[in-house]
């Protein structure tokens, strides 16, 4: 069994080991003693993840050090601007190191030939989660929106909660501060919390994983060799994995929080039902648009210095966007990319898609994996590669050496594709609320749970894609 796996919750060793020793010990003891439980468990999740790297735990330590200090001082201090200029300078520069300075020195290196310029730090798991976390935490000290926590255990139990910690939603302070104070485990959110795990776990493992097999022999194959049906048979199997990957890990994030006593956000509303690009990003990891809304856009003046400052301020908001997201020029274009979409809603488009459903779906539907595609593929010339099979009009035509290449694809995965769609509405889940029984929403979990373990047992346990991020 291999233990570095614990940190992936798609994994036997995290729902067969770590969950039963963690929980058998964090219901046993009593209430005032589960953020010492809750630190400990999420200490030792932490520390197993990066059991090849340890210093990336006592990164997270001094993090979580800094950050306590920070905040009394940006409290009390009279040099409190100071204070929060260094903790939020200190924050950023740990991630530019750790994500961002191996890219760098490797696209200098590009002018010196010969140089052998090589900077290649290993990324810490959640470092680009917990970095916006403790940010958000000067800040909110510093504005008055929170009193700086006094408590170093609850602090740490904060930066460090392992049902967060890896992959979001990210959590501002001001959302748990009384639940770390005080907060009561009732069987009745211990057992929907442990249902909507299930579920969350069902979307990845049956779902995103299987799906997302197909983006990946897309790529073994290689753009150039597929054709053009088969393309966008990739990367719309690409859209679903990411959401169904990423909207299953916050779900199951989620169900770990009301089994602990946490009511952690929301990260995801229905995103592939919009009808314009902006309407898509209020639902599409809510959390990280709400961050980024809340101590970026505002703080530059948001929308209320007129159009050229909102366009600036909206420019800045999704380049930094693309860059959170990886060191690479496909996040930059992305970034830019979206930027321009919504601009051109914002003052040109919006009104009619939104008011006009069934434009609006169907240009969205086109949009998505348009979009997603910038983001997954890292090499700008196999973009475009990818881009002129999308779109064949002036290239080799919709065909590849092998005519009908997609057919073969469409019948292994049909069944994928029509799950991702159903489930990317609301029907299901409004179907699911109809149904009084008890005895019947579990015998679905039953099957839901027995499929997944049944398939992480045969290894379809991949880790999640935003653990890259």
């Amino acid at each position: 069994m291999d233990f570095s796996r614990m940190v992936v919750f798609s994994s036997l060793e995290f729902i067969g080991v770590f969950l039963p020793l963690f929980f058998l010990f964090y219901f046993l003891v009593p209430d005032r003693f589960k953020n010492v439980i809750l630190l400990i468990g999420s200490l030792t999740f932490y520390f197993v993840g990066a059991w090849n790297n340890p210093e990336h735990l006592i990164l997270l330590l001094l993090c979580i050090l800094f950050d306590f200090a920070a905040g009394l001082l940006v409290e009390k201090s009279r040099r409190r601007k100071v204070y929060l200029a260094m903790g939020i300078l200190f924050h950023l520069f740990c991630l530019g190191a750790f994500k961002y300075a191996g890219f760098v020195v490797g696209e200098l290196g590009r002018f010196r030939p010969g140089a052998n310029l090589v900077f290649d730090l290993v990324l810490p798991i959640g470092i680009s989660f917990y970095t916006f976390q403790g940010i958000s935490y000067l800040i909110d000290v510093y504005r008055g929106t929170v009193r700086a926590e006094k408590s170093l255990l609850r602090f740490a139990v904060y930066l460090s909660m392992f049902e967060q910690l890896i992959a979001g939603p990210i959590v501002v302070y001001g959302q748990v501060r009384r639940e770390l104070m005080q907060r009561s485990v009732r069987a009745r959110n211990v057992v929907r919390g442990i249902g909507i795990f299930i579920f969350g776990l069902g979307l990845k493992v049956l779902l995103a994983n299987p799906i997302g097999k197909l983006w990946s022999q897309v790529l073994a194959i290689g753009f150039e060799s597929v054709s053009t049906p088969l393309a966008w048979m990739g990367i719309v199997a690409y859209s679903f994995q990411i959401y169904f990957d990423f909207f299953g890990y916050s779900l199951m994030a989620i169900g770990l929080g009301k089994m602990l006593g946490f009511s952690l956000p929301k990260n995801f509303d229905h995103p592939y039902m919009s009808r314009t690009m902006t309407e898509f990003w209020r639902r599409w990891h809510m959390t990280l648009g709400a961050w980024f809304r809340e101590y970026v856009y505002i703080p530059l003046g948001g929308n209320r210095k007129g159009t050229w400052a909102t366009v600036r301020n909206l420019l800045l908001v999704w380049l930094l966007t693309g860059i959170w997201h990886g060191a690479g020029y496909n996040f930059i274009l992305w970034g830019a990319l979206l930027f321009f979409i919504i601009i051109v809603e914002k003052y040109i488009t919006g009104r009619f898609l939104s008011r006009t459903p069934v434009v609006g779906h169907i240009y969205m539907i086109l949009l998505i994996p348009l979009s997603w595609a910038v983001f997954a593929v890292e090499d700008i010339g196999r973009l475009g590669i990818l881009y002129t099979r999308l779109f064949p009009f002036f290239g080799q035509g919709p065909w590849s050496l092998f005519r009908y290449d997609y057919l073969k694809y469409l019948e292994l995965y049909w069944p994928f594709f029509l799950a991702g769609i159903l489930l990317s509405t609301r029907l299901p889940y409004a179907l699911l609320k109809k149904v009084k029984s008890a005895a019947v929403i579990w015998l679905l979990l039953a099957a839901v749970l027995s499929a997944s373990v049944y398939c992480m047992y045969r290894g379809f346990d991949d880790p999640f894609l935003y653990f890259r991020f």
